[in-house]
């Protein structure tokens, strides 16, 4: 799970590494595309306030459940060593005891990942609330006609990324995000 959230925060900031890099190889990256603007979510969550102050709960809420899971791990390796001291004729009722307890370990690490990633998921929501009037209001200041994602832009000339000022103006509006782990709603069926 861990693993999990470092891949993909490495992943975003490789991506953007990538891409920058590839901008300042290109001596002249044409002229500005009047009315066309570009916009790169990610470099927001990975660069922002907020985006930061995600990335750093998410690892802290992360490192809680290990320290949480880490004990049934340490328990149930014992209790299987213990097993396999005994006799075979005596390992039967402690086997199937010990195949529950790993049950309850994997289900108890399965709603904690659901948690994880509600939790998450409602971060982001809450900083995409915060960013959108912001993204609209630097639009229609720039005059632009067109809002292009940034990930379908290999070159572009860096006066048509309007990022940075959403970036700046997030920051004002939205310093940092303080939460904890959160259960989802039980789905209705």
């Amino acid at each position: 799970m861990k693993r999990l959230l470092l891949t993909a925060v490495a992943g975003v900031i490789a991506l953007s590494a990538q891409a920058a890099a590839a901008q300042t190889q290109l001596q002249n990256p044409g002229p500005a595309i009047p009315g066309m603007c570009v916009y790169h979510n990610e470099r927001l969550l990975a660069q922002s306030s907020a985006g930061q102050s995600l990335n750093q709960g998410m690892q802290r809420l992360v490192q809680e459940v290990q320290g949480e899971l880490a004990p049934y791990g340490t328990s149930i390796q014992n209790e299987a060593t213990a097993i396999q001291q005994l006799p075979q004729d005596q390992q039967g009722p402690r086997v199937q005891q010990l195949q529950q307890r790993i049950q309850e370990a994997q289900q108890l690490e399965q709603t904690r990942d659901v948690e994880l990633r509600y939790t998450r998921a409602q971060q982001i929501n809450a900083i995409a609330t915060a960013v959108d009037p912001i993204i609209v209001a630097v639009y229609q200041e720039r005059g632009c006609g067109m809002l292009v994602d940034r990930e379908s832009v290999y070159v572009m000339n860096p006066a048509m990324d309007i990022t940075d000022t959403v970036i700046e103006r997030l920051n004002s509006a939205l310093p940092s995000l303080s939460f904890s782990r959160q259960t989802p709603p039980a789905q209705q069926q």
